[in-house]
């Protein structure tokens, strides 16, 4: 009989100071679970609290036992397997990463303040052409002072300052549309700029791409400034860093730089410790890099939650401004009520590295904040959600959400219905896109409410149906979702398409392509899939989908509800999301929230 092994004891006991070996398993245990690192006070504060039985391993750590052993070191200069810094215990590894990404901040930052005159000087140059490409931002009057302000041109000013930015925002606030605008300008002061787009999967990277070209449609600018946008290439982070086989590191780093004047990184949330430490490495002090992202959807599947530990810095002062700056920022506008307020004008003394490098877009365009999606996915984010709320929370005409009790309620087969959309599609490509009319998003895997329970529970629908004939590993019309990169095939993780017959009658896998719009791979070929009926929540960030099912689990203690969680799912709706969860197990999801150790924000804040 197999027997289960704690890599966690393994890895231990690879160490022969015993003292040192419980530590070892916490550390190990915590990477395991996406942090960073160990916060030796917290962490002996929450084993002592719990009172629980306690075994070799789950002892509180002993901080002279770290200080006095051979193996532990205090900084990233003495190479030992840990590191004890600030009473956080790392893996020496992801201390390195951390600081990797400190470092290049820095650096980054360094050399955009060198250049921060000359770009004013050039941006003013070309005022009224900045003034023009942001002067569709209109004043709202049921909207408070923060709703109303520009902070999309705040974002891009920002952005044309620097060399390291951050534009983070809820779905439907503009990132893309700003990015669009700050790519106009730049061109527009220098068309030889070098550009690239990047995104944790080529999902993301495409959608990117796509919803740029659509977003430049819209501008009033030059048509040789446009058509510098097809010029612009999107791939995978993995693809532009340079992903070398069976390797952990890139062709690109430090000693050799991606050849790219401006960087663009999309779903920047989605990116752990490991490649975020890489990636920026790999940017030339000289270039601009702008990360684009929701700072409070889910973090990383890998370990780290970078763009919120980032963001933090700011939790204070966000979109605080020196007022040397809003002053200049202000004469882009002619709008009052668009301009930075004093209320957002940042003290003197105040401040720290990143202050006015990172800008929280504030308004979506998609939701109101007072009604639907908007209103309840704020207060899900915001930990205020309540029973009234939730009652309150029916189907309407506009984007709405709705709780159900029912996981087996008429709700649950009118989703599914919609399926029926890309199925009677006969166009591969027009199939493709109406399959986002509808997605069922799990918070888990396995069991009762999970990801493969739901999948087979929709396919015995459609089969009953007579829609699709699930019968053997392939069959028509099937939704499959790519899980291992496959350089070969040109196919990425999160990748989606649609299994049908080709002109000869063989089952082909359907893929939207950006060069040629689809492109078929014989089923033979595909090795890591998932039928894509429903998917994880946190498979599904980076995505939109016309209509959501949200199903959570029936338990109350679930680790893995988490507001974040609960957010993402939402948010991934543009029409509607129905949420298959009692009312007790929702509101005590938005109560708990992922937090994820790591020394990050507090080194920022510090300056080291």
């Amino acid at each position: 009989m197999s027997q289960n092994i704690d890599i966690h004891k393994e890895f231990a006991r690879f160490f022969n100071d015993e003292k040192l070996q419980q530590a070892a398993y916490v550390v190990s245990q915590k990477l395991a679970e996406g942090h960073t690192c160990v916060d030796v006070d917290q962490y002996n504060k929450q084993v002592e609290e719990t009172g629980q039985e306690r075994n070799e391993f789950t002892q509180t750590i002993d901080k002279k036992v770290l200080h006095n052993s051979d193996l532990v070191a205090c900084d990233d200069s003495n190479i030992q397997p840990f590191v004890l810094y600030n009473d956080k215990l790392y893996l020496h590894r992801y201390f390195s990463y951390e600081t990797e990404i400190i470092d290049s901040i820095k650096r980054l930052i360094g050399q955009g303040t060198k250049e921060k005159e000359n770009r004013i000087a050039l941006l003013n140059k070309h005022k009224n052409f900045i003034q023009e490409l942001f002067n569709t931002h209109t004043i709202n009057k049921d909207l408070s002072i923060e709703e109303n302000t520009n902070w999309q041109l705040v974002a891009a000013l920002i952005a044309l300052l620097s060399n390291f930015s951050i534009i983070t925002g809820g779905p439907g606030t503009g990132k893309t549309t700003t990015v669009a605008k700050i790519l106009a300008v730049l061109y527009t002061l220098n068309p030889k700029y070098k550009v690239a787009l990047a995104a944790p999967t080529g999902k993301a990277a495409a959608r990117m791409k796509e919803s740029l070209n659509n977003a430049r449609n819209f501008l009033s600018i030059n048509e040789d400034v446009k058509e510098k946008f097809d010029t612009i290439d999107a791939a995978t982070i993995h693809r532009l860093l340079g992903y070398v086989k069976d390797s952990p590191y890139f062709r690109h780093n430090s000693d050799n730089p991606l050849n790219f004047d401006v960087l663009i990184v999309d779903e920047s949330s989605m990116i752990g410790s490991s490649l975020m430490a890489k990636l920026l490495s790999a940017v030339k002090p000289e270039s601009r890099i702008i990360l684009l992202g929701d700072k409070d959807q889910l973090a990383s599947v890998e370990a780290g939650s970078i763009l919120g530990d980032i963001c933090l810095t700011q939790k204070q002062c966000m979109n605080h401004i020196t007022k040397e700056n809003a002053d200049w920022i202000n004469q882009f506008t002619e709008e009052e009520q668009a301009k930075i307020h004093s209320s957002f004008v940042l003290k003197e003394g105040t401040g720290n590295i990143l202050q006015e490098h990172i800008v929280e877009l504030k308004r979506s365009h998609r939701f109101k904040s007072t009604e639907g999606i908007g209103k309840f996915s704020k207060a899900v984010i915001n930990g205020v959600l309540n029973e009234e709320m939730i009652t309150a929370s029916v189907p309407a005409d506009s984007e709405y959400v709705q709780v159900c009790n029912n996981y087996k309620s008429d709700e649950l087969y009118t989703l599914i219905d919609h399926y029926k959309a890309y199925i009677t599609e006969p166009d591969i490509k027009k199939a493709l896109q109406k399959l986002n009319n509808v997605r069922f998003l799990c918070a888990v895997r396995q069991g009762d409410y999970g990801v493969n329970q739901y999948n087979q529970l929709i396919e015995g629908y459609l089969n009953n149906k007579g829609l699709i004939q699930a019968r053997n590993l392939f069959y028509e019309h099937q939704p499959i979702m790519i899980t291992q990169n496959d350089y070969n095939l040109g196919l990425f993780n999160g990748d989606i398409g649609i299994i049908r017959k080709d002109e000869k009658g063989k089952l082909k896998a359907w893929f939207e392509d950006p060069e040629y719009g689809i492109k078929s791979i014989h089923t033979g070929y595909l090795n890591a899939y998932d039928t894509v009926f429903a998917m994880t929540i946190h498979k599904s960030q980076g995505s939109e989908f016309t209509h959501v099912g949200i199903v959570l689990p029936n338990d109350d203690n679930s680790p893995l509800l988490t507001r974040e969680l609960i957010y993402t799912g939402i948010t991934r709706a543009k029409k509607s999301a129905v949420i298959f969860s009692s009312t007790e197990v929702l509101i005590n999801g938005t109560e708990r929230m992922v937090e994820r150790a790591s020394g990050i924000t507090d080194r920022l804040l510090q300056g080291v």
